[in-house]
This record gives C-alpha cells, structure tokens and sequence, in this order.
C-alpha cells in the first residue's frame, strides 16, 4: 500500500481573479469589474454566479472540506504560494490515474495540521536561524526566547489542530485494513480543535506559563503583515475544516486529543528539551 501525504488549501471565493472573454474581476473588488466585448449579455449570469460565491462564503459547511466533494480553488498566479497547492493536487491526481488506469493500490492521506513534540525545528538551535518553520514551532520559539508571538495579518486565519499520536493511530489502521483503506482519499484532521491563530496563540502563551512556571510577557503579541513576514507572493486560505465522514465510515475512527492537553504536551517537551539552549544561544556576545 502506498500513502501520499497532502495538505488541502482552499481560499475564499473572492480572493481568486476569474477570466474569461468578457469580463476581468479583480481579487476583492465587485466595484472594479471590467466588462469588454459583447460581454454585457452575461453581466446578469456573471453577477448572480458571485452572489452565490458570497452566499457560499458565509454558509460554515463551505469550508467543511470533502475529499470526494469540495470544489479546489486557487488564488491568483501573482500569488506564487499557491504554487505550492497545485504541485500537491497535481501529483494526488496522478497517483489517482494510476489506480484508475493501471490498478495502483494507493491510500492518500491529507493532513490537517499534525502537531506534537519534535515537530519542525526551533531556528538557531536545531535548525537555521533565518528559517521559518510551522505556526506551532514559530510561537514555541517565540515564547522560549520571552518574545511576543507574531501574529501574520492579526491571526485571523482559522485552522484545526490534530494531536501527532491521534493521527498516527489512524495511519496503522489503514495499514492494518488494507480492504478498506486501498483507494481510498482520507482527511485526517480534528475538526473540535478549531481556532483562530490569535487564539492559538493566546492558548500557548497561558499553557507555557503554566509548564515552564515563567509569568506572561505584559505583552505577549504582536501584529505583522504577511508581506513583512512571508515576503512578496504569500497567500492562504482563512479557514478550512476537515470533514471526517469517509474516515469514519471505513475505519470507525474519530481523534481524541483536545487542543488544551496537545499543547500541554506539547510545551512541556519543548520546554524541557530547548528551554537551556536557547538560554545559552541568548545569552552569547553579538559579533561586532
């Protein structure tokens, strides 16, 4: 059995130009639609076509992502992270034809936030100071260091959280049941860990004050922009939940781990392993 691993992305509706013949919308912007030709006779279909992207965009089920239903959406070519989602779709389409076509037994697994102990690296100390790792290790490092947290655009994002043991018990069993597991798409996520990264944030700033007995910074965030933290060419989605219907239906499998005891383990191990390093890395003159 073959499993590909996957994270899906979906943007909101709006933050995707749409072409055609006729019209140019740009990201964002219904005032500034440009219509040319004889593109006036489809201004009605067009119109009622966004006001149910709108009405989609506002439904909480639009974001419930279904591996054999949800529509894949990518933002704007200027954006060039989306490059990085399309690589993915591009290759799980292919391993898909190939099961299809030349009987490939495949199980695609797409991870929705695994996170745990010795996840990613904390910069300069386990990994290159100028790298960026995940948002779990990105805050880890900042509250190891007594930083503020950055919040990339406020931390308005949401996203869910899925404890690292949970998911591993969910990859053994589609090992263990290949009759139910060979061609099949599986979300693995924990769709009762939602939060906005804000929030995520605020969690870990009180669990840490909790593991390592240090008290809060006075203020323990701050906000950047995308573009002063990413660079040119970032975007993602603002919010995107993992439907768990075909998982459990195969494989009679839910996660277990709330956000607060993952975090809780999480920081600990953090805390115990890097706690001392990065005390030391600190604390070392800067070179003139």
């Amino acid at each position: 059995m073959h499993s590909y691993f996957e994270r899906c992305c979906i943007p909101p509706p709006l933050s995707c130009n749409i072409h055609s013949d006729f019209v140019l919308l740009p990201s964002n912007n219904l005032g500034d639609l440009l219509i040319h030709n004889s593109g006036l006779a489809w201004l009605d279909s067009l119109l009622n076509f966004l006001n149910h992207l709108l009405f989609l965009h506002q439904d909480p089920a639009y974001y419930v992502l279904k591996e054999d239903d949800s529509p894949c959406i990518f933002g704007p070519i200027e954006k060039q992270r989306w490059s990085y989602a399309c690589a993915k779709q591009l290759i799980e389409r292919l391993i898909y034809a190939e099961g299809a076509e030349n009987g490939l037994q495949f199980t695609i697994v797409r991870p929705f936030n695994w996170i745990g102990p010795r996840m990613d690296f904390i910069p300069g100390i386990d990994g290159p100071s100028e790298g960026v790792p995940r948002v779990l290790a990105c805050f880890s490092n900042n509250l190891l260091r007594r930083e503020p947290l950055k919040l990339v655009d406020g931390g308005e994002s949401q996203r869910t959280f899925i404890y690292i043991k949970d998911a591993i018990e969910v990859v053994l069993l589609m090992i263990e049941n290949p009759a139910r597991a060979n061609c099949q798409i599986f979300n693995v996520g924990n769709p009762n860990n939602e939060v906005t990264v804000r929030q995520l944030a605020e969690m870990m700033t009180e669990v840490y004050t909790k593991v390592s007995g240090e008290p809060a910074l006075e203020t323990p965030t701050i906000d950047i922009s995308s573009k002063e933290f990413y660079g040119e060419g970032y975007d993602d989605s603002d919010k995107r939940i993992p439907d768990m219907t075909i998982i459990n239906k195969q494989l009679g499998w839910n996660p277990k781990t709330s956000l607060w005891d993952l975090l809780e383990s999480t920081l600990t191990y953090q805390h115990r392993t890097y706690a001392e390093a990065v005390k030391k890395a600190t604390s070392r003159p800067v070179a003139s």
